[in-house]
């Protein structure tokens, strides 16, 4: 047999072991546990969708799946490590978009390319930003608040989860747009953001939907608008940032698995279809309806196109931004 055909013939038979093993019946696979890696810490709103996700995820595959918190560079390390795993779908990367979108262009250590290195397998969630103020503040529109920036340039603080966090640049894009001075505050989480806008130590903050719906209903902080194109459906009577004066804004973030490169297409497809299931469960649907979130079925080349559409959103926006 030449030399050329008996390669082609080893590899074909790794590529048909590896799916026999993660297409084998729940009982065969009960040994088989799958790493969902999170490049955040344990308790924050990524970590948090991952555990939501990974009890209902293992029981669609019929076998174990445990969550790794593997913090560090913006949820790069994760990623890295995801790369360096073997491509057997025992090793998945539990993404939030700014770590594939955002991270790329302001880490000035980052050894890969999470668009290339990494496969793109499924998307799972979207999400959006709402514009908060202090409920003392007087500004009712984006165009009051506007109105503020442009007679106190450089006096209006807004504060994000940290340098390159989606809420973040969401602040730097309308600074840019609006042709404003703002001053970003970056913290250690949403949380303490959101602590200051109510204190009145900031002025404002972008945060996701879900979790500032209950600031808002509480009056606690006043909604101005939200990032999508679209109003979202728990703040209804709330503008997106389009309608508000914006017609070229629109942010909005996602979370999606990606695995290490040359992923076998049979084990992308069982991997896909398990989470596809996952979506499609009332249990899932309703869980992120309550916490404000979108369940974006979708294909790994859906996501992997999404991902250079925002990867070229943020190129000018992160310009002059870094972190170690």
């Amino acid at each position: 047999m030449p030399l050329r055909a008996r390669r082609q013939l080893l590899a074909t038979a790794i590529a048909t072991a590896l799916c026999a093993g993660l297409a084998a019946p729940a009982s065969a696979q009960s040994d088989k546990q799958v790493k969902l890696l999170v490049g955040y810490a344990a308790g924050g709103p990524v970590d948090a969708m991952a555990r939501i996700f990974a009890p209902m995820f293992a029981k669609e595959l019929g076998q174990p799946v445990l969550v790794e918190n593997k913090p560090g560079a913006s949820g790069a390390m994760a990623g890295e490590l995801t790369v360096g795993a073997a491509p057997d779908g025992l090793t998945l990367f539990f993404a939030a978009s700014p770590t594939i979108t955002i991270v790329p262009h302001i880490q000035k250590k980052m050894r890969y390319d999470p668009n290339r290195d990494l496969s793109a397998v499924v998307p799972l969630l979207s999400y959006a930003n709402v514009l908060v103020v202090n409920k003392d503040n007087p500004a009712r529109t984006l165009e009051d608040l506007l109105g503020q920036a442009r007679a106190n340039p450089g006096k209006l603080f807004y504060g994000s989860a940290g340098v390159g966090a989606s809420n973040h640049l969401s602040g730097e894009l309308l600074a840019t747009q609006a042709k404003v001075k703002l001053v970003h505050v970056p913290y250690k989480g949403n949380a303490p953001a959101m602590n200051d806008v109510m204190g009145g130590q900031l002025t404002m903050m972008f945060d996701i939907v879900g979790g500032a719906r209950k600031y808002i209903t509480a009056g606690q902080v006043r909604a101005l608008a939200v990032t999508s194109a679209q109003r979202n459906p728990m703040l209804p009577d709330v503008p997106t940032m389009r309608e508000a004066g914006l017609p070229s804004y629109e942010v909005g973030g996602w979370y999606g698995l990606y695995a290490p490169p040359k992923l076998p297409a049979a084990i992308a497809t069982r991997i896909l279809e398990a989470t596809h299931r996952v979506q499609a469960s009332p249990e899932m649907q309703a869980r992120m309806a309550d916490l404000g979130y979108s369940i974006w079925v979708g294909t790994g080349e859906q996501l992997a196109a999404q991902a250079r559409k925002d990867l070229a959103l943020w190129s000018t926006v992160t310009k002059g931004i870094e972190i170690d």
